[in-house]
């Protein structure tokens, strides 16, 4: 069995955070080979980022890419040391050593193919691979950073390139739920949620997991699960459900300020946007505009009235 597992910053923010994912790594280990894929530490790209545009207000596309990408680095190096203190073999892998080929697209690289060769021998030694998400190297050579999110693509790339059995993706909470709990609490978690409806939701801005990494996880029919670093639990698995076992709407999502609520799901057809609409029209909130996705519908209301509109439609079309 194979496993992948990605780690956020925020899992990996300081030395005591670091041994407990060496911890969960040495147990992951015990029943499975293991690929490891991290994010920088805490706030560490944006203090790179930060520190970048200090010298000038708009460094060079190419370089900034090359001193962002350290923070992946240094994590790497850190979580490898922990858990070779735990009597767990591992090696730190940059992108490039990892094999990930992206194109030339600074900032926002795409990821091209994946050469797992190095990754495989690494393993075949016993060692865990600990490698640098959000990077890769476009045909010239150069370092390339994935964009915002670009962890957890490359952790579903890795996955999907080495036929893992599965990836897992460890952040700061618990699974996914129907709506955004800090905005909802009513908001219940979900044990399972289709594939094609993260996707929606991720495009319509849940930040749960970034769209690129549900992209590759469709196309390569990778099976994801998010679960929470910091307490026990069985998250929620991403994966195409059977249509018997898919809800009619798996949850709602909406930038704040923007007015606009994006419900997902196999049901998100025209009748379910009118019906929506009607709720939101029986408790006095106006629908400026409405349309049809593909597993999702989207309506528009003022931005003020966004919150309340969201908790009408959740609370009446998925709980």
């Amino acid at each position: 069995m194979l496993l992948v597992q990605k780690f956020g910053g925020s899992s990996l923010a300081d030395a005591e955070r670091l041994r407990h994912v060496a911890e969960l790594c040495r147990k992951a280990r015990a029943g499975a080979e293991l690929v490891v894929v991290v994010s920088a530490m805490g706030d560490t790209t944006d203090s790179l980022t930060a520190q970048a545009r200090s010298i000038t207000h708009e460094p060079p596309a190419r370089e900034l890419d090359a001193f962002v990408t350290t923070g992946e680095q240094q994590a790497a190096a850190l979580l490898v040391m922990s858990m070779e203190a735990l009597g767990l073999p591992a090696v730190s892998l940059t992108g490039w050593q990892a094999g990930i080929l992206t194109d030339a697209r600074w900032g926002d690289g795409e990821i091209l193919a994946v050469d797992p060769r190095r990754i495989r021998r690494e393993l075949s030694r016993g060692c865990v691979p600990v490698v640098t998400g959000f990077q890769g190297v476009c045909p010239a050579g150069d370092v390339t950073s994935l964009g915002r999110g670009g962890s957890d693509t490359t952790a579903v790339a890795l996955a999907a390139a080495l036929e893992a059995d599965g990836c897992e993706i460890f952040t700061d909470v618990d699974g996914i739920y129907t709506a955004d709990p800090r905005l909802l609490p009513e908001a219940r978690r979900l044990t399972a949620i289709d594939t094609r409806d993260m996707l929606a939701l991720s495009r319509a801005g849940s930040k749960v997991l970034h769209p690129k990494s549900v992209e590759l996880a469709l196309a390569g029919n990778v099976p994801l699960r998010l679960l929470s670093s910091f307490a026990l639990g069985d998250g929620t698995e991403v994966m195409l459900l059977p249509e018997s076992g898919r809800p009619r709407l798996a949850g709602l999502t909406g930038r704040p300020g923007s007015g606009r609520i994006t419900l997902a799901g196999k049901g998100a057809d025209a009748a379910a946007l009118s019906e929506a609409a009607l709720l939101l029209s029986k408790a006095g909130v106006a629908v400026k505009d409405g349309a049809l996705g593909e597993n999702s519908l989207t309506l528009t209301v003022a931005p003020e009235e966004q919150k309340d509109a969201m908790r009408i439609i959740h609370n009446g079309m998925i709980l």
